[in-house]
């Protein structure tokens, strides 16, 4: 990705802008072309690597690569649905959607707003299964609500990033979880099955704090808050579970 985007002198469009610039030429990359030739370069490496220990022939490695494809098969086909849901989300107008919404409640729910913001953010990433995409929609709309001197905008902001991060990983049409269950070679829903009572805990939690926050504004304090909350409801399913094994 940073030969992609001019690191190295050149980018991939011909320009000399960002040679030596880390972050410019990062910036500058472009995913679609730089993660293919990562993903060859990098399939090259490992069968050299496994030839050179004697782990695997030649052939048994050209053998494993048909397979590699055929097995991802089905985490395409997912992605490719999500994509398609996604883009039908946006047509639909989500995100004018979303910031009119959130621009209505700006007014009477100001102390409660980081909460709120965290809510729709899971529910925006979970619906779209992006947290970029969130944090794209959101961002802006935090940023025109709160002044820039107001401690609420970093609030504010955390929020948007823990809730898109959230719904991102709860999300059965996010690339993250499919990859992840495509990676495990698990079965997809009940990748997403399993791993929802911890997000769902964590997020009770986060938005407890968060309403907590919105008050306090004393980042101190609002961490004290969610580590005894998160301590309470570690004893509370401990004792749940006990209780359901006696």
């Amino acid at each position: 990705m940073l030969y992609v985007g001019g690191f190295f002198g050149v980018d991939a469009w011909g320009g000399t802008d960002f040679g030596g610039d880390f972050i410019g030429a990062f910036g500058n990359t472009d995913a679609f072309i730089g993660l293919p030739w990562g993903a060859i370069i990098s399939l090259v490496i490992t069968v050299v690597y496994l030839l050179a220990r004697r782990v695997v022939s030649l052939k048994e490695a050209m053998e494993c690569v048909p397979k590699g494809f055929i097995a991802m098969v089905p985490p395409i086909i997912i992605l490719t649905l999500a994509v398609s849901l996604k883009t039908m989300t946006g047509n639909l107008g989500a995100a004018e959607f979303v910031h009119d919404l959130m621009l209505g409640a700006s007014g009477s729910l100001y102390k409660l707003l980081p909460a709120v913001i965290f809510v729709v953010a899971c529910f925006l990433a979970f619906a779209s299964g992006t947290s970029w995409g969130t944090f794209g929609i959101l961002i802006p709309i935090v940023t025109a609500i709160f002044p820039a001197s107001s401690s609420l905008l970093i609030i504010g902001i955390s929020a948007c990033l823990a809730g898109a991060v959230c719904g991102d990983h709860c999300s059965p049409i996010s690339d993250t979880t499919i990859m992840a269950s495509a990676g495990a070679q698990v079965e997809h829903l009940n990748h997403v099955s399993t791993q929802l009572p911890y997000a769902i805990t964590v997020a009770a939690v986060s938005f407890i704090t968060y309403i907590a926050a919105g008050f306090i504004q004393n980042v101190i304090i609002s961490l004290a808050i969610g580590i005894v909350l998160t301590l309470a409801a570690l004893f509370v399913i401990r004792a749940a579970v006990s209780e359901k094994d006696a």
